[in-house]
């Protein structure tokens, strides 16, 4: 059994390296529907549960400081390369798109939760809104909004579960639907011409190659971005919602945003330093769960699919009423849902010249996610206190 601190991180370093290693260099099927970062977090959680380290005091210690010090740093770094001002580019009918799916996620949560609130355990609400976080923007948002929430680690295999089974039929489906782009954009009346002309406009410059000065460059920018989210947060007023946590995470969020609009947002190199963190905080989170926390697993997964369902009812009453076309209510949606790891694959089964929208599209999530998140969270904490 582990008792110290190095060999407990180290085993969590390598695990989360091979698997991301396998699944980059694999070319199978099955990382499409369970991503590495899903089959880490089971994989570390089976090996906390079968205790192969004990929580003592020293590694209870380097578990919440790595924690606690990487989160801002890698929330500060996954904005980097989100300049708003290309987003601004999509135009309104993309926008009002994006945000009409995440208003009608954050419906379908609410209206989830206030059916079935009183099955679940009384901090359910912290599970899904940390949930949310992730469906309206990525994994960076949901932990943060963890965080942020101050839910257990033991509770977030609910959230991953949830985000990776009902996720990943979610996305069969939208693929599935793209031989029928046509006919559905004739019964909402669609200009699809639309997408091609904003193609052709949106500036698709390369990011500058990774290199080692940039990468340790933002390492220390990151870390020091940390430090004074952490310094200034105990400074801003609280309340029993915005606490001091919620606003390191604010913090570190406004700042990505704000250096995204700087000549940084063009280096390649924040992006692999802030999957390293994700990766390690994942592992990290993983190695305080225990498969013996997840009894309510089936209908946690079940709430999620209603999720689904509200927002899909909601997105095609409305493409019905503005005229929206298929891939844009599609692409929305997965960009909410899915992110950066599959919004530019649906965008490329219509048209590769489209993936540039997919990115931005999904970028614009990482932007927002915390904050409707945050407010989401807020709404099903009311709903909570209702027996």
């Amino acid at each position: 059994m582990i008792t110290t601190a190095f060999p407990y991180l180290t085993i969590l370093i390598f695990i989360a390296s091979a698997l991301l290693y396998l699944e980059h260099k694999s070319k199978a099927k099955f990382f499409e529907y369970l991503p590495a970062i899903v089959i880490l977090y089971f994989t570390i959680m089976s090996l906390s549960s079968l205790k192969l380290w004990e929580p003592t005091t020293e590694i209870t210690l380097s578990y919440k400081s790595f924690k606690s010090n990487l989160l801002p740093a890698m929330i500060f770094l996954m904005l980097l390369q989100s300049d708003i001002r290309k987003v601004l580019k999509l135009g309104k009918k993309i926008l009002l798109t994006f945000f009409l799916a995440s208003l009608s996620i954050s419906l379908g949560f609410m209206i989830m939760f206030a059916l079935l609130h009183t099955f679940f355990e009384p901090q359910a609400w912290k599970a899904f809104g940390a949930l949310s976080g992730s469906w309206m923007g990525g994994t960076g948002n949901m932990l943060a909004i963890q965080e942020a929430l101050v839910l257990p680690d033991s509770k977030m295999g609910y959230v991953l579960l949830i985000d990776s089974i009902d996720y990943a039929i979610w996305v069969m489906i939208l693929l599935a639907l793209v031989p029928f782009a046509q006919k559905f954009n004739t019964w909402t009346k669609a200009d699809a011409s639309v997408l091609e002309t904003l193609t052709s406009k949106l500036n698709t410059e390369n990011l500058n190659n990774i290199n080692f000065p940039t990468l340790f460059m933002f390492l220390g920018l990151a870390l020091m971005v940390s430090l004074l989210a952490q310094n200034l947060a105990p400074f801003l007023p609280t309340s029993s919602f915005v606490s001091n946590t919620t606003w390191i995470v604010i913090l570190a969020t406004l700042a990505g945003i704000l250096v995204g609009m700087t000549p940084l947002s063009k280096e390649a190199s924040a992006q692999p330093l802030a999957n390293m963190m994700l990766y390690l905080i994942v592992a990290l989170i993983a190695s305080r769960a225990n498969f013996s926390e997840l009894s309510q697993a089936p209908l946690y997964i079940f709430s999620g699919f209603i999720i689904i369902l509200i927002h899909a009812s909601i997105m095609i009453l409305f493409a019905k009423i503005f005229k929206l076309d298929l891939f844009s209510l599609g692409l929305a949606s997965l960009a909410n849902i899915g992110g950066i790891a599959s919004a530019p694959i649906l965008a490329g089964a219509y048209n590769k010249a489209l993936i540039p929208i997919g990115v931005l599209m999904a970028m614009m999530g990482y932007m927002v996610g915390t904050f409707m998140g945050l407010g989401v969270s807020k709404v099903l904490q009311f709903i909570a206190t209702f027996a």
